[in-house]
């Protein structure tokens, strides 16, 4: 001990040597724990808890073009934007593999006989001393002072002789010091040299660097590899006076940082807007992780400034070894601060990492130490996992609802859920809400009640550029594209409150994605994939359609625009449609796994006659829908495609009937004179009356009910087309404000503001037979001259028919749904065709056979062992 100036006391001690251990090492942790290093939760490395930039792999592939020529030794094109993105000249930038690399060169150098370090602090500083035959003194930074450097205290030690090494911040206290009395201490030293380590000095907001405005005689080193989570790429910067410059240069090994360092280097250096995202996220972090920590008793927290935190063991209880050794049991990795000067036993520092990946190592540190959790702040995550695709109409909502019904056979309480669906395939709840239909269907796979909670935004496009947004079940407002993307992240509020509240009443969760995970366009707005995923803490299996061909490279393309965080929610791929031996695709899995790290979870082969509904419109306008009836007295059923047909799941129990020949139609040469035409729901009914009557097809309707010899029956839109006029006074679907209908009946339809949503038990008036469906429309009808054929059970009208019979209109979706009066009404057009009825129900409408079909096909394809263990299920 020795007292010098100000009436400090400082601690001074000659260094001897001692071996470093980095935090990091996974390969180390991963044989000390029995886990691979994918299954670590690494707090020991202190990295950016963005994750790498997502240009990232794009950067990396693009840079593979270089890798058959040498780097250029000089890295123009790196000092370049250094100097355009710092404002310094680059004579006075330094390039190296690292920080760590110009840390060891500019120490041989300097070339002298004594290295200043205020400590605890980064290991390597000592080390690098050393290497340079530097005798070492270090000033032993004092807890009760916050482990704050006395530059007063510091300058006491220095002479000529002397080089000063200080973290700004300083690992691993987290402290820093006022950078203008560092330059005061350089200019009150002129002789000795001063290396200020800015290594996580991006990570503070507000910090003023040193390499502006810099004495001759600082050192500033930065790195890249910490902000920017490349320490496998290895990238610094040295910023120092140019005769140092020029004799560091000579002595580092040429070649050493390569050219794809080189360019992830550039973009770092033009990706402000990560840097800006960066800071707000660690601060917040910070400040919630030091809250949480500070109420386990057994803890003392020193705040810091940085993106990682010093913690003392108080109590005794444990060693910082013991605990580390508890928490790697688990899992997780922590720094021990053994190996520090000045720092105990008792020590160890934890990185700021994501707020989920923060709660697992608090709720483990209050297991360690028998802490109880303070009220509100552990979130449950409810075991999940989610089918994403390579692209619309690849299987997802078949498979999502296959998986939920397998998991509820095997005694799981199961819900789906899709954050956003865009469909005109809607459903309405025993509440009045509207949903999708896909999730309906899903629900009855897991036995449940429709709940607008599993889908609470659903998109219904309206026109080519707009839809209007349902959300929890209700009409919000119809948005255009830019509209939407400004309402997104109000909308994903919705979408948590409604995950969080329905996943906590269930063992599992299976979510589905929309479209292609692999979007670029549009991931800055997405709610539904990888966003999703990641508050879900789901597993993500990329379903690709190999009937479309090329599902192998879509796997591959797929993951290469994925960022490094979306990557690692992937935990594989699943085949869909495939038609063959699967073992002929062994080779290509092979690949797929050498090449992505991820497995194929199974191939589901193509599944004919599965009997269920289609999910969107494009895949009913793509598909063969078109049903050939063996039988020759077999009725014969036009559906008319419209433009922005909605819930054509009305025409699917026709189709499953034994005597119906059914096709969809699009141009009125294709009408012919069937014995019915269907004219279906749509979500924007002017336009698509507009369209029937330029193609000519109204016209061909007009006639055959002129004709006489087929009937037309309208549902919802279809029904509010045949009428004489529609008005849209509000403009909710047109700007349009009447058209003229097809006038085949005395209708009056208004569209109000207020929509209609509700499920509705009915009767066939002639026959007495039941009917249940729903309604969902914003037209209010007026009728006129019309037969009531359909009345609710309260007494109101929900169909008319008219011309002798010949015309049925209704609002009712699900009009068919029921057996026996879907029996009726195709015998009824069997007797007008001059065919004998068939009288009893030849098919039960009924999805839950085809769902256990589906279940046992399944069973078959996928490696449920493997799903359930990425659940987070006992297999």
């Amino acid at each position: 001990m020795r007292r010098l100036g100000l009436n400090l006391d400082v601690t001074w001690f000659k260094m001897a040597p001692m071996q470093t251990r980095h935090g990091g090492n996974l390969r180390e942790l991963s044989k000390l724990s029995g886990r691979s290093r994918e299954k670590i939760l690494d707090f020991s490395a202190n990295m950016n808890p963005l994750g790498p930039p997502g240009w990232l792999r794009l950067v990396i592939n693009r840079s593979m073009d270089y890798i058959p020529h040498y780097p250029d030794p000089g890295y123009s094109e790196l000092i370049e934007e250094s100097e355009k993105h710092f404002g310094l000249s680059g004579g006075e930038i330094l390039v190296g593999n690292g920080s760590s690399e110009l840390l060891y060169t500019l120490m041989r150098v300097f070339k002298k006989p004594k290295a200043l370090i205020p400590v605890p602090s980064y290991v390597d500083y000592a080390h690098a001393a050393r290497h340079a035959g530097c005798e070492i003194e270090e000033m032993l930074l004092r807890k009760q002072n916050g482990f704050q450097v006395d530059l007063d205290a510091l300058g006491a030690g220095m002479d000529g002789d002397t080089v000063v090494i200080l973290g700004q911040p300083n690992n691993p206290t987290g402290t820093i010091v006022d950078p203008s009395r560092v330059r005061e201490l350089a200019g009150a030293f002129p002789e000795c040299e001063i290396v200020v380590d800015e290594a996580f000095a991006d990570f503070v907001s507000g910090y003023e660097s040193l390499m502006y405005d810099r004495p001759p005689n600082v050192t500033v080193l930065y790195s890249m590899t910490k902000f920017f989570a490349i320490p496998g790429l290895r990238l610094g910067l040295g910023f120092l006076r140019r005769e140092l410059r020029r004799k560091a240069q000579e002595c580092l090994i040429p070649w050493s940082v390569n050219v794809i360092a080189e360019q992830v280097g550039i973009w770092s250096l033009r990706d402000r807007e990560y840097v800006v995202k960066t800071r707000a996220l660690v601060d917040g972090l910070r400040r919630e992780l030091v809250d949480e920590l500070t109420g386990i008793s057994a803890l003392e927290v020193f705040p810091g400034q940085a993106n990682f935190l010093l913690v003392r063991i108080s109590n005794g209880s444990l060693s910082a070894g013991e605990l580390a050794d508890k928490l790697l049991a688990l899992g997780i990795a922590i720094r021990t601060c053994h190996n520090y000067s000045g720092l105990d036993e008792r020590y160890f520092r934890i990185a700021v990492r994501n707020r989920d990946e923060n709660r697992r190592l608090l709720d483990a540190l209050r297991t360690c130490f028998s802490s109880r959790a303070r009220p509100g702040k552990s979130l449950r995550k409810t075991p999940a996992v989610m089918f994403q695709g390579t692209g619309s109409n690849a299987g997802k909502s078949v498979l999502t609802a296959g998986l939920c019904r397998i998991l509820v056979q095997d005694g799981y309480r199961v819900a789906p859920f899709k954050a956003q669906n865009m469909s005109l395939n809607s459903y309405v709840t025993e509440d009045g809400r509207e949903m999708g239909r896909a999730q309906v269907l899903q629900a009855e796979a897991c036995g449940l009640k429709p709940d607008v909670r599993m889908n609470p935004i659903l998109l219904k496009p309206n026109t080519d550029k707009g839809s209007q947004v349902v959300l929890m079940g209700k009409p919000y407002a119809n948005l255009d594209v830019m509209e939407y993307h400004a309402f997104q992240n109000q909308a994903f509020e919705e979408v948590k409150r409604a995950y969080f509240s329905l996943s906590k009443e269930f063992d599992a969760v299976v979510l589905e994605g929309a479209g292609s995970c692999g979007e670029v366009n549009l991931k800055k707005n997405d709610i539904v994939n990888m966003r999703m995923a990641d508050l879900a803490s789901s597993a993500v299996l990329v379903v690709g359609d190999i009937d479309r061909g090329g599902v192998f490279a879509s796997f591959v393309g797929h993951m290469d625009v994925m960022e490094e965080w979306e990557r690692k929610l992937v935990g594989g791929f699943v085949v869909n449609r495939f038609r063959g031996d699967a073992d002929l695709l062994a080779p290509a899995f092979r690949y797929i796994e050498q090449y992505t790290g991820k497995p194929t979870f199974g191939v589901v082969p193509f599944l004919h006659d599965l009997g269920l509904p289609e999910e969107d419109s494009v895949t009913f306008k793509q598909s063969a829908r078109d049903v050939r009836s063996k039988r020759s007295d077999a009725v014969s059923i036009v559906v008319v495609s419209l433009p922005h047909i909605s819930n054509f799941t009305d025409i699917d129990p026709l189709c499953l009937e034994p005597d119906v020949n059914l096709r969809i139609v699009d141009k009125a040469r294709e009408l012919g004179r069937p014995d019915l035409v269907i004219l279906p729901g749509s979500k924007n009914v002017i336009a698509d009356l507009v369209w029937l009557q330029q193609t000519g097809l109204a016209d061909g309707i007009k006639e055959l009910v002129r004709a006489g010899g087929s009937r037309i029956t309208g549902i919802c839109g279809g029904f509010q087309m045949l009428g004489l006029s529609i008005r849209d006074p509000h403009a909710i679907e047109s700007n349009q404000e009447e058209i003229q209908g097809m006038g085949l009946c005395a209708l009056e339809t208004v569209l109000a503001k207020e929509k209609t949503l509700k499920q509705v038990d009915a009767r066939h008036v002639p026959t007495g037979l039941e009917i249940r469906g729903y309604e969902i429309h914003h037209g209010q009808t007026e009728h006129r001259d019309c037969t009531q054929v359909i009345r609710g059970m309260q007494g109101q009208v929900l169909g008319i028919t008219a011309h002798n019979g010949n015309l049925l209109g209704t609002y009712l979706h699900g009009l068919f749904d029921k057996d026996a009066f879907r029996r009726w009404f195709l015998d009824d057009l069997r007797a007008r065709s001059g065919f004998p009825p068939l009288e009893t129900p030849q098919v039960v409408y009924d999805l839950n056979p085809a769902l256990d079909r589906l279940a046992d096909v399944l069973r078959g394809s996928l490696d449920l062992q493997r799903i359930k263990q990425l659940m987070g299920l006992k297999a």
